[in-house]
């Protein structure tokens, strides 16, 4: 599974998701999938964004849970 941990970078920004949905170009909403796990892809150009406007690295914001750790 993957983890998508976009909450903690915008707390460590002290930024909203609204200021980050604008700086992307996307819905509130679209975030809203990408933050809450629900999304099924990402495209590069958007992950590429992502780690321009939050000044972090793609491993920043995707994390890799092994089976044994995603709590069932």
């Amino acid at each position: 599974m993957i983890r998508v941990n976009l909450d903690v970078m915008l707390a460590r920004r002290k930024m909203s998701s609204g200021e980050l949905a604008d700086a992307l170009g996307i819905t509130q909403a679209n975030l809203s999938i990408l933050k809450t796990n629900k999304g099924r892809a990402i495209r590069f150009s958007t992950l590429d964004a992502l780690c321009r406007i939050l000044g972090c690295q793609v491993a920043d914001i995707l994390e890799y849970l092994p089976e044994e750790e995603r709590g069932a």
